[in-house]
């Protein structure tokens, strides 16, 4: 009996070790419109506290699409919708404080947005993003760094694409000053994003 059990064991192992040698990153032509999937999307953030930690966040609810042209990558477009509500910081009365009047102040402003005004990426898809963010009722041009992950077909018979873009910016440029001396002014922000093609 423990002799089958150990080699049902060695058998399962070799399994996950054979999965995991399966995994490799997609190169297939990343051109088209890809509206973005929620499930596999997500917008973090990471803020000082105090002088001595960071602390993260994120916003679990992301909406909105994306063009890619292989060939005219100048013509690429993004555009991304994010609920403030969908905050979370992994503490109920923190998110309460910051969906609340002196940070994010989701009742008045409910959602944050992006809209690109350029894109830039070489052959081996490191770039730039630059674009409009609305945050707390207020516009102003960010640039993110910006990388293609991979672009490829999936198991349903859909056609999948995937970035990840970086920057930071200071929440005082859009108008939320309260307690600069106890949470940074600078935010880092990372957007992964996954879309299936249309």
């Amino acid at each position: 009996m423990k002799k089958a059990l150990f080699f049902l064991a060695v058998a399962a192992l070799q399994g996950g070790l054979a999965q995991a040698d399966a995994y490799k990153v997609q190169n297939g032509d990343p051109s088209g419109t890809f509206k973005i999937d929620p499930l596999h999307s997500v917008a973090q953030f990471w803020v000082g506290h105090m002088g001595v930690s960071e602390f993260p966040g994120r916003f679990d609810a992301i909406s909105g699409s994306f063009t890619v042209d292989a060939t005219h990558p100048a013509s690429d477009k993004v555009s991304v919708e994010v609920p403030m509500e969908s905050l979370d910081t992994n503490f109920e009365k923190r998110n309460k404080d910051l969906l609340g009047p002196d940070f994010f102040n989701a009742k008045q402003f409910p959602k944050m947005t992006f809209a690109s005004t350029s894109v830039k990426l070489d052959s081996s898809g490191q770039g730039e993003l630059v674009g409009k963010l609305t945050l707390h009722g207020v516009t102003k041009e960010v640039k993110f760094s910006l990388q293609r992950i991979g672009a490829g077909p999936d198991p349903w018979g859909g056609y999948r694409s995937g970035y990840v873009a970086k920057t930071v910016i200071h929440r005082s440029d859009f108008g939320m000053n309260y307690m600069l001396n106890g949470i940074a002014d600078e935010v880092r922000i990372q957007l992964n994003v996954e879309g299936k093609r249309q």
